[in-house]
């Protein structure tokens, strides 16, 4: 099976692809440029810069998610009349399988997992794909487009929902909208416009509670292609066992239902998905127990929706480790909302103070910690037997970290050294 070349490309592609990005996007639209027998160029901030003299070698662009359409190289490029494409669009012109997308604030990547994984059950071809780590580019150029009958699973976040054009999921699930990424869109009325940009492009909508209640708070006009989706009030006994038996999860299994029950596969099967399932690391997983305290890695909540779901999990207050490189949002609101869920805060990178002058304002006690393991053990000192210590940042990663996965793996290292280490006194 080969790639096919749509007739509205051939003629762009006859000169070197700009690529904006060298990250995971970008290596993805040069591994399917070389599939499709082209050539790509690189552009990114840490490299080659992108110039009025390089946009006259190029006809078309395709940008990764982290150049907003404001960006000032992608101006140069559309001044210049270059074609320019999101990741998702380019590669989407050569998948011949079925579509979904998958978005929200939280649990996006837990859901697109899970349909895979439930769909491999019910005997049909899905792959992960998009903001999960393995970008649609790279997944149809390693399966030269993709069988019709393929589904491919995508995760779309807003930085990639924004500047679609030509990206036709056959259905979006839209799991839940909470304050996010405001430094780069300014306002939740902006974040919210991010994301809905797929509900124009799907045929069918499915979304949680609270994208329904911000719809209604923003003035989003409503639409007959959307599917709302309630969470049941009662336990599922059905889910006994499973990570879906309790909040937030319960809305994930509750939206992928809805939507497994419209494209006709057994109930059955889904449930027993659900059984077999397992979360990915670094979200709300027991790190290790050391001296009868609990350490848990939340490494994955990087705002404050995930946070609060995180505290929600324990029956009683705990240590918890936050902060990172912000991305707007009521810091203060924040502290005001979990302080009755944690007995003091330990706080570590660039919004250390900021979260720590909220916190005085309304008498939570919190320790500013200049890195990681000063944090982990002065939670450990504090902790008695049966506490729990809980790592759940609530913002991103990259003031201290290469990613949430390097600052989680460096938790559950910390851990490993408590429990390896002479007890510590009191």
């Amino acid at each position: 099976m080969a790639l096919v070349l749509p007739n509205s490309l051939s003629s762009v592609l006859t000169a070197p692809v700009a690529i904006l990005g060298g990250g995971v996007s970008g290596r993805g639209v040069q591994q399917l440029l070389a599939a499709l027998g082209g050539t790509g160029a690189v552009y990114d901030a840490a490299g080659i810069e992108f110039t009025p003299q390089t946009a006259a070698q190029h006809r078309l662009l395709v940008f990764s998610p982290g150049f907003p359409p404001e960006h000032p190289w992608l101006a140069l490029a559309r001044q210049a009349g270059l074609d320019c494409w999101t990741e998702l669009d380019f590669a989407g012109q050569f998948w011949r399988g079925r579509l979904l997308a998958i978005t929200g604030t939280n649990g996006k990547t837990t859901l697109t997992e899970f349909l895979v994984h439930a769909l491999a059950i019910a005997g049909s071809e899905a792959h992960a794909t998009g903001n999960i780590g393995h970008s649609f580019s790279q997944l149809v150029a390693e399966l030269q487009g993709g069988r019709e009958e393929a589904l491919a699973v995508c995760e779309v976040s807003s930085f990639q929902a924004e500047p679609l054009r030509a990206f036709h999921p056959e259905a979006t699930l839209w799991t839940n909208f909470a304050e996010d990424h405001l430094e780069r869109h300014g306002s939740l009325a902006s974040y919210f416009a991010a994301k809905a940009v797929l509900l124009d492009r799907s045929a069918a909508v499915f979304a949680g509670p609270s994208v329904r209640a911000y719809a209604a708070q923003l003035g989003f006009p409503a639409s007959s292609r959307i599917r709302w989706v309630d969470a049941a009030a009662e336990p599922d006994p059905g889910l006994a066992g499973t990570v879906f038996a309790q909040p937030p999860q319960r809305e994930n299994f509750s939206l992928a239902a809805a939507w497994w029950k419209a494209a006709g596969f057994r109930v059955d099967q889904l449930y027993e998905a659900a059984h077999t399932f397992r979360l990915g690391r670094h979200r709300l997983g027991l790190a290790g127990v050391v001296h009868e305290v609990g350490y848990w890695n939340d490494s994955k909540a990087t705002n404050f929706h995930a946070v609060e779901a995180a505290l929600s999990r324990f029956a009683s207050p705990v240590w918890l480790i936050a902060g990172g490189k912000s991305k707007g949002g009521d810091v203060a609101g924040f502290v005001r909302r979990i302080a009755p869920r944690v007995k003091e805060l330990f706080l570590i990178g660039d919004t250390a103070e900021e979260v720590a002058d909220a916190a005085a304002a309304v008498g939570l006690a919190c320790q500013i910690c200049p890195h990681l393991k000063d944090a982990v053990h002065a939670a450990a000192l504090a902790a008695r037997p049966g506490d729990q210590v809980l790592l759940s940042p609530g913002f991103a990663s990259f003031d201290q970290f290469r990613n949430y996965q390097d600052r989680g793996d460096q938790f559950e290292a910390i851990v490993r050294e408590l429990a390896a280490a002479v007890p510590l006194s009191s």
